[in-house]
């Protein structure tokens, strides 16, 4: 079990928890009911915090270093993961995992970005960011899911594409542009899971989906409160009056059209309770699979235009 990290939002609860726990270490039954009065305040605090979170503090439980990856996702929904390597260009992106498994016992092609937890992962998959050779992976396993007429499940969660000299040089902007055309044109069911960070193109690149679908505390934006503060006022430290004015948070989101259901965590956020929040997302996907299914090919596209067609609205 990972350690326990909280944000600064949540001293109140970091303290109470602190005061649990020493008297635990007292060992005396005595101490019962006092822990037992703790314990309810503690729910009772952290029901109140993550119900009136600002979107600035959403976006802080969307970066939360405990959160369900994709890896995770595929652990507790999906069996017979063949995890496929490469873009068969260049190499091996890490930032994206993605292959073959199965969904209640059907074939499916699951892809998603992948941060680490530890340093050493975090370099690893660098920080969740795809270089162009990411998205090609992508696609690569995008065009195998319409040849074997597999429905594809994707888990976005990255802060965006990397920005590096040598992603622009091997064509990230390409990569992206045409992840995002290919998509349009598949054929089959595509479920899109908005589980942490939505960051613009970089996410966008793996998210054309007939439905998409995105955890209570995740945000979904063209670009970070940090990056936004950056641009608009020149002080990246703004990232609180950017997400304001973003509005990323999935209760803004849904209002645009832009994704089709909001799926809840458990109290406290995701990181706290894995296996509850895969859950919930699993339950979402098999309701929405279902019905994509009984869509022909033809209709699956057209689906997925009129959905893209519909987005945002016009503000005079």
């Amino acid at each position: 079990m990972a350690a326990t990290v909280y944000m600064e939002f949540e001293k109140p609860i970091a303290e109470l928890e602190k005061k649990i726990e020493e008297l635990r270490s007292l060992g005396a039954s005595e101490m019962s009911t006092e822990i037992d009065a703790l314990q309810s305040c503690v729910e009772t605090k952290r029901q109140e915090i993550f119900n009136n979170l600002s979107r600035w503090q959403k976006a802080q439980v969307a970066r939360h270093i405990n959160r369900p990856f994709t890896l995770d996702y595929i652990q507790h929904l999906f069996t017979d993961f063949n995890e496929l390597h490469g873009d068969r260009n260049f190499g091996d992106d890490h930032a994206i995992v993605g292959g073959l498994a199965r969904f209640d016992g059907q074939p499916v092609m699951v892809v998603g970005h992948q941060k680490g937890r530890d340093t050493k992962e975090k370099v690893f998959r660098n920080f969740g960011m795809p270089n162009p050779e990411g998205y090609r992976k992508a696609l690569r396993l995008f065009q195998m899911a319409e040849q074997f007429n597999l429905p594809i499940i994707t888990f976005v969660d990255t802060p965006g594409a990397y920005p590096g000299i040598g992603a622009e040089e091997r064509g990230q902007a390409e990569a992206i542009a045409r992840n995002l055309r290919e998509m349009a044109s598949l054929t089959v069911p595509i479920i899109v899971c908005i589980t942490g960070e939505g960051g613009s193109g970089g996410a966008l690149a793996i998210a054309v989906g007939n439905r998409v679908l995105m955890l209570e505390h995740s945000v979904y934006a063209v670009i970070s409160p940090e990056g936004c503060a950056a641009i608009l006022w020149s002080d990246g430290t703004k990232g609180q009056q950017a997400a304001e004015a973003l509005k990323p948070a999935a209760q803004d989101i849904i209002e645009l059209g832009v994704i089709d259901e909001i799926v809840h965590e458990p109290v406290g956020g995701a990181h706290r309770d894995h296996e509850a929040t895969t859950q919930a997302m699993g339950s979402a996907i098999r309701r929405h699979l279902a019905e994509l299914k009984e869509m022909t090919p033809e209709q699956l596209v057209e689906d997925r235009y009129q959905k893209f067609r519909a987005m945002t609205r016009m503000a005079e």
